[in-house]
């Protein structure tokens, strides 16, 4: 272990969700240490971006565009990519979401609230909770199902979700990405005991709260100072600071190196400052 040196050469990686800011700093790891990208994203033009800044660094990568809850679609994107760099070593499940309508507009029920039109439980969008729900569990289900298939007989290959804190203790108002998000937890264990005799390893990233483009208006007022929301996450975040997109790198580079991690299967990392071990007290 001296001597080991880290290298992604010759591996071949599809990141679903590939045009977002936190799928985008996993490209940018995976590809430094030699891998080939490729980035699948419903919005093709944030992949072919996203791609572009890999490439200029010196990186092989490519967008594709790609809809995490179309098996058509993940089969078609897919085999571009086998014409373009082989088959998959790594897959990175990263898309997902949540959305404003399968929200609650507040974090406990009062008999107030309940009728000053903020949005209660019994007021979610339907509609929206089965969109939440497919995008962050089916959405993951379909890229594993397709690609999957090509890993088994490979060496070394690796499946790795994206959970969340809100699995372990969810959020007030995220009710439904947090339960989607549970499920991945607990499909991400499924998965590795069915795939650990074809040497596929599977395991989750836990991220707590980062800033990224699709919180950052939550996370802050306008005048730039923190949100009533953020003093609540920062009290109760040991390390007392939002994470770094960055900071979720290592351990992913970790977890898809058979060399250091060859033993590791069906975990779910938690990457949070310490929010999730910490009761308030």
């Amino acid at each position: 272990m001296n001597n080991y040196d880290f290298n992604l050469k010759d591996k071949v990686a599809v990141i679903t969700g590939g045009g977002g800011s936190l799928a985008g700093v996993f490209a940018k790891a995976l590809s430094s240490n030699g891998a080939k990208v490729a980035l699948f994203d419903i919005n093709k033009e944030a992949a072919d971006i996203a791609a572009a800044e890999i490439v200029k660094a010196g990186g092989i990568a490519k967008g594709y565009k790609a809809d995490v809850l179309s098996k058509e679609s993940i089969l078609a994107a897919y085999e571009e990519v086998r014409k373009d760099f082989g088959t998959c070593d790594i897959l990175l499940n990263g898309a997902g979401t949540h959305h404003p309508l399968a929200t609650t507009g507040h974090g406990q029920l009062t008999e107030e609230n309940m009728v000053d039109g903020s949005r209660s439980f019994f007021d979610l969008d339907i509609e929206k909770v089965e969109w939440v729900n497919r995008l962050d569990f089916i959405g993951t289900f379909i890229p594993t199902q397709v690609i999957c298939k090509d890993m088994v007989g490979k060496k070394g290959c690796s499946v790795i979700n994206i959970s969340s804190m809100n699995a372990i203790s969810p959020t007030t108002t995220v009710p439904i990405y947090s339960a989607a998000k549970a499920g991945i937890s607990n499909f991400t264990s499924w998965l590795s005991t069915y795939f650990s005799l074809v040497d596929i390893r599977v395991n989750a990233l836990a991220p707590g709260f980062f800033v990224t483009n699709l919180n950052r208006n939550i996370m802050y007022k306008e005048d730039g100072t923190l949100s009533s929301r953020s003093e609540k996450i920062l009290a109760g975040t040991p390390m007392g600071r939002f994470g770094d997109p960055e900071e979720c790198a290592g351990t992913l580079l970790y977890l898809v190196d058979p060399k250091l991690s060859g033993f590791v299967t069906g975990a779910v990392i938690p990457i949070d400052g310490g929010f999730s071990s910490y009761c308030g007290v």
